[in-house]
């Protein structure tokens, strides 16, 4: 008997030996596994110093990695001045491998390494996110390049999670009709704020897919991007609503502190100050923190075959409930 593989973990070494063979840039010394989230991140080190990040994409809920649209979209946020790790091609010019593995090929992609700080608690680095967030945008507005495969849409972001959502094992007949509840309400009243603004999102701009650098010349701060998988044009009070999703609390009886909300001040209003938003596209941020947080349990419930499906306990999903409900009347500070 053939036992199916859900998803298996490469060493560092055998990724290492796989971009030494395919790469062209010489011996690799140095392997590294650095995370295993929706995808498998590993650092490489080659022997005339150079350093990359190697990408190995994951099955997700949506279907297969957006390849051409994210290296196409990095080569032109770079060439019009944005800080970006650009995708590093093959010695025979492809944007990404496949490495052969028990579930199937996956595709292995290289991006430039870069160094700095994430974003921390400081006003500046603060202000550098949003502002070199900001430029991405403006940058996005002249991208003429392949299209991308996604599109950052209800669909996406808030119905296809809400039907992963209520097929997980741990789903209750009580909580079901709930999240039901919750995800057309959210709909609703997403579709009743009008037409808002679209940009070419990052997708997970939190701010620990950003490092902090300092530039020689000035001494400015300034913010370079990396992890463009979930890039896509899509709603633009979506993209700025990722960042205050990650700084509220998830606890039932927890308020933003006033740290935090501070924090999203600065954010909001250096990123207003250096690219001017509507006040539609303002209001319609909470109701998008909700639509993330959908978003991130349909990816939740895409990963059980690979993480169980103790990743999303019942606890947990009446948890989600609650916090939803809450979310559904909440007001971000300006």
């Amino acid at each position: 008997m053939k036992l199916e593989i859900a998803q298996s973990t490469p060493t560092a070494a055998s990724i290492a030996m796989l971009v030494q063979e395919r790469y062209g840039l010489g011996e690799v010394v140095e392997s590294e596994f650095l995370r295993r989230s929706f995808n498998q991140v590993y650092r490489l080190g080659f022997a005339e110093g150079r350093r990359v990040v190697a990408r190995l994409s994951a099955d997700r809920p949506r279907g297969g990695p957006n390849l051409q649209f994210e290296a196409a979209a990095l080569d032109h946020l770079a060439r019009s001045g944005c800080r970006v790790s650009r995708c590093v091609p093959t010695a025979d010019g492809k944007i990404a491998i496949e490495a052969p593995l028990p579930e199937g090929p996956r595709a292995l992609m290289l991006f430039e390494h870069l160094s700095g700080e994430f974003t921390g608690d400081a006003a500046p680095d603060i202000e550098a996110f949003a502002r070199g967030l900001a430029a991405l945008h403006t940058a996005g507005e002249s991208y003429r390049g392949p299209a991308s495969i996604y599109r950052l849409d209800l669909d996406y972001l808030l119905l296809r999670p809400l039907q992963g959502l209520l097929r997980v094992p741990t789903m209750t007949p009580e909580l079901r009709p709930q999240f039901e509840e919750l995800g057309e309400r959210l709909h609703a009243a997403i579709l009743a704020l009008g037409e808002l603004s679209q940009v070419l999102c990052h997708g997970d701009a939190h701010g620990s897919n950003n490092f902090i650098v300092s530039t020689e010349a000035q001494g400015l701060r300034e913010a370079a991007f990396f992890d463009f998988d979930e890039a896509g044009p899509g709603y633009l009070s979506y993209e700025l609503a990722v960042y205050p999703w990650v700084l509220y609390p998830r606890a039932d009886d927890e308020v933003l502190s006033d740290k935090a909300a501070q924090r999203w001040r600065h954010f909001i209003r250096a990123y207003r100050e250096a690219r001017p938003m509507s006040e539609a596209d303002l209001a319609a941020i909470p109701r998008f923190m909700a639509a993330r947080q959908f978003w991130l349990l349909g990816e939740y419930a895409g990963r059980i075959p690979v993480w169980g499906s103790q990743a999303m306990p019942t606890d947990y999903l009446r948890r989600q409930v609650t916090m939803l409900r809450k979310w559904e009347t909440l007001e971000l500070p300006l």
